[in-house]
C-alpha cells in the first residue's frame, strides 16, 4: 500500500503551527498548555518529548494505523515545541532534511562518524 504524498503546503502547516507555538512563549500559563510546558522549562518539555515517543513506539508495536498517526501528531506537536525552546522552528529541520535528500544514509551515517565533536552518534 503506498503511502500518501503530502498535500500542498504541508510544509506550511508546519511553518504556521511553529509560529502559533512560538507565539505562546511568555503567554499566561493558565491559558495556554504550550505556555505551560515553556514555563516549566526544557526538562518538563523534554520529558514530554519522551513520553510521546514512547507511546508512538507502544502504538507503532500494536500496529494500529489510527493510533500510530495519532501519536506521532503528539510526538511531532511536542518536538516543535522543543524547537521554539530553542530559538528553531520547522524551517531549520526542513532545510537539514533537504539537504541530507539524495544522499545516502549509510555514507550520511560514515561522514557524522568521522566528524569531529560530541555530536557523531553511533546509533
Amino acid at each position: 500500500m503506498a503511502a500518501p504524498s503530502p498535500s500542498p503546503g504541508s510544509a506550511e502547516l508546519l511553518e504556521r503551527l511553529g509560529a502559533l507555538i512560538a507565539s505562546r512563549r511568555g503567554a499566561d500559563p493558565e491559558a495556554s498548555y504550550v505556555a505551560t510546558l515553556f514555563a516549566k522549562g526544557t526538562d518538563a518539555i523534554l520529558k514530554k518529548i519522551g513520553e510521546e515517543a514512547t507511546e508512538t513506539v507502544m502504538a507503532a508495536k500494536d500496529g494500529e494505523r489510527g493510533a500510530i498517526v495519532r501519536e506521532t501528531a503528539d510526538l511531532w506537536f511536542h518536538t516543535l515545541v522543543m524547537l521554539a525552546h530553542f530559538d528553531l522552528g520547522p524551517a531549520d529541520v526542513l532545510a537539514e532534511l533537504a539537504r541530507r535528500e539524495g544522499v545516502s544514509g549509510l555514507a550520511e551515517k560514515a561522514a557524522r562518524a568521522a566528524a569531529p565533536g560530541p555530536s557523531s552518534n553511533q546509533t
